[in-house]
């Protein structure tokens, strides 16, 4: 997993809105914590080069920023319309459903 320092900053703001925290049971603390763990097990790669516009939300450009600048081959998401532009840099866009069974499958 690629991360950058805006990408885990929004992960932050986004994890710890009132509604985020209320609907996860979590707390501010809770979202630390697994962010502290993400980022260990991450690799923090610097955005070197930008490319926007590239993607219809333009929230989601850090996104494709870091998978391009981390070399990732895939971003996992819901909002699969929203990145169809990844695939221009050569990167497969998938939900993180099947993508982990996919995963899983190819452990056993």
């Amino acid at each position: 997993m690629v991360l950058s320092v805006p990408l885990v900053i929004e992960y932050e703001s986004v994890m710890s809105r009132p509604q985020h925290l209320l609907r996860a049971r979590a707390s501010l603390l809770d979202v630390g914590l697994l962010l502290d763990a993400v980022v260990r097990q991450g690799e923090l790669t610097s955005i070197s080069y930008l490319w926007r516009p590239q993607l219809r939300d333009p929230g989601d450009e850090m996104v494709l920023e870091t998978a391009v600048n981390g070399r990732a081959d895939r971003i996992l998401t819901f909002n699969l319309a929203d990145f169809a532009g990844a695939k221009g840099f050569g990167i497969a866009v998938g939900q993180p459903g099947p993508a982990w069974r996919e995963r899983q499958e190819g452990l056993t």
